[in-house]
Order: structure tokens, then sequence, then C-alpha cells
């Protein structure tokens, strides 16, 4: 009797042994995949940058046929797109980002005063190339956050946290913009 006590009690004791080491695996590959995906969603927003990054040169080089004066502005874009370079966390990079984003914005007002400018076509291309791919940044932060929002609060809650501080899953920065990028400017072209 004692001994078939013993037996009920190990396989009891086995069961739960096997539950617990199901439910931490769980929550770990949870917490795997969702950090997976963040870097992920890090990587595409880092892909629209880099195109953006990429376009900037022959955007630059087409202006610069019209508006020979106008250095201080692509001064001022060469300046970003080297912080840009050389950032890389989320809030490095979102800094240099806002930093760019202003240094185009200056670049298309002044693009105003060339009309035979904005009636090239290469200069009409490149924009709206940049013009797609602002779009694609946009929904990249976008999709970036939603992914980190959801792995910061699995990483706080329980029983997630549990298994989150112990196994070094640390929360991740959002990709945010500054108070002047809120603001709404019109560039009209």
């Amino acid at each position: 009797m004692v001994y078939e006590i013993l037996i009920c009690v190990g396989i009891i004791i086995f069961i739960g042994i096997v539950l617990i080491l199901g439910v931490v695996t769980f929550i770990y590959n949870s917490l795997i995949n969702l950090r997976e995906r963040g870097d992920n969603a890090w990587a595409q927003i880092n892909v629209q940058l880099k195109r953006r990054f990429d376009l900037i040169p022959n955007l630059i080089e087409t202006i610069k046929g019209y508006a020979k004066h106008e250095k201080i502005t692509l001064t001022d874009i060469t300046k970003a797109r080297s912080a840009w370079q050389n950032a890389s966390t989320p809030k490095e990079k979102a800094k240099a980002e806002n930093m760019l984003q202003g240094a185009l914005k200056s670049l298309f007002a002044v693009v105003e005063n060339y009309p035979q400018l904005k009636a090239n076509a290469n200069f009409m291309d490149l924009q709206n190339q940049l013009e797609k791919t602002e779009d694609k940044i946009a929904y990249a932060r976008q999709f970036y956050n939603d992914i980190a929002t959801e792995y910061n609060i699995r990483v706080q809650k329980i029983p997630y946290n549990l298994i989150a501080g112990p196994m070094g899953f640390k929360e991740r920065e959002l990709f945010e913009i500054n108070e002047q990028e809120k603001q709404n400017i019109k560039v009209k072209f």
C-alpha cells in the first residue's frame, strides 16, 4: 500500500514537473518569438531608411544643377545622412531620422523657388520614389512599435516576467518622433 502511494506521488510530481517545464518552455519560446519579430521589424525600418538614404544623393545632384546657391540646405542633408549612418539604437536612429526629415522638408521648400526643377522628369521620379519610401518607413515604424509594445507588455506581465528577468529579456525602445515632427508642415509641388 505504501509502495502504491509512493508511486502515485511520484507520478503526480513527475506530471507537475512536466507541466511546469511545459509552461516555462511556452513562455520562453513566446518571448523569443516576439524578440525576433521585433528584430525583424527593426531591420525592415533600416531597409526603408537605407533606401531613402540611397535616394538622397541622386536628389541632391539633380537639385544642385538648378539651385547652386542653396549649399546650406544641401550641407544640412549631408550632415543628417552622416548622423543617420552613425546611429545604432532606436533612439539615436529616431533623432537622426528627425534631423534628416527636417533637412528634406527644407530642401523641398527650396525647390519651390525653381519651377523648372519641379518640372524635371528625373526630379519628379526621385520625389515619387522618396514619397513611396516615406510611406513604407511610416508603416515599418508602426509595425516595429506594435511588436515592441507587445513584447514590452509580455516582459512585464506575470508569469512572463518571472522568466523574462532571469533569462535576460529587456524592454525594447520604441521608435519615437520629436514634437517638431508632429506639427503639420505643408510643402507644395
